[in-house]
């Protein structure tokens, strides 16, 4: 998988079945904003681009758009492709989108925008794009204003490395962008709510840089996740827990 960050490529690989237990979805806020931010609708054609296991589709079949999902890595595609038999899925990047030039309506990057965000990709969303259609970006961020949330943050970032992500925002140096009208932010809050093995440590070893470590650090991982929960007392012992997050979202519109 050249041009694909090894952690994405060996930690999704080998974390496809952790990534869709563990990931929250999405808010209900982002139907309406997916139509009239992006003017998703019947008639019109959405690209989930870096799909991964198809988070974002429950959301984007929502707004009555055909759907077409395009990810790189196997394993996720393959969980994807027996999550939502229905859509269209293909194999590709973003640097090299296996569709013809102006064939879609819209263009999301749901939890991965961060992983291609260069000239190149950005030039290949926009021969894809129709103009008049829109790029949306989307991620979901945890509230490290909680005490907890912050602690499990640091366990995760002594592993990290040189992983691209949401938060040292390099993705905004490519914009404004050529071609693009500017760049419209929304935030809405958002929670995940499960069983605490699922909701925090299957998303803790979700987390691609943590799927791609040695089995022997995984698991250390894992036990430290299990000790921050038990000495936790809003979440030792609880069936049920909430996890914080803010869903943020960008949109911009392709120009004619």
């Amino acid at each position: 998988m050249a041009d694909i960050h090894r952690a994405a490529s060996e930690g999704f690989s080998a974390g496809a079945d952790a990534y869709a237990a563990g990931r929250p979805n999405y808010p209900a806020q982002i139907v309406p904003w997916l139509c009239a931010e992006l003017r998703l609708g019947p008639g019109r054609v959405a690209l989930d681009l870096g799909s991964g296991t198809g988070k974002l589709l429950p959301s984007l079949r929502e707004t009555g758009a055909r759907l077409i999902a395009v990810e790189p890595v196997a394993a996720m595609r393959d969980r994807l492709v027996r999550d939502h038999p229905d859509v269209q899925a293909l194999d590709g990047r973003a640097e090299a989108i296996p569709l013809p030039d102006a064939c879609v309506d819209a263009v999301v990057c749901a939890q991965a925008f961060h992983w291609f965000a260069t000239p190149e990709a950005l030039a290949e969303i926009a021969r894809v794009l129709r103009p008049g259609g829109a790029l949306g970006l989307i991620w979901n961020i945890r509230d490290e204003r909680v005490g907890w949330v912050a602690a499990l943050s640091e366990i995760m970032s002594r592993h990290e490395g040189d992983v691209p992500h949401f938060h040292s925002g390099a993705w905004r140096r490519l914009f404004p962008a050529a071609g693009f009208g500017p760049l419209r932010e929304t935030r809405v809050p958002h929670r995940h709510v499960g069983p605490p093995e699922a909701v925090i440590l299957d998303r803790t070893l979700s987390v691609s840089f943590i799927a791609a470590l040695p089995d022997a650090a995984r698991a250390a991982v894992a036990a430290e996740v299990r000790a921050l929960i038990a000495a936790t007392p809003a979440l030792a012992g609880r069936d049920e827990v909430v996890v914080p997050y803010e869903t943020a979202a960008f949109a911009c519109t392709r120009l004619g």
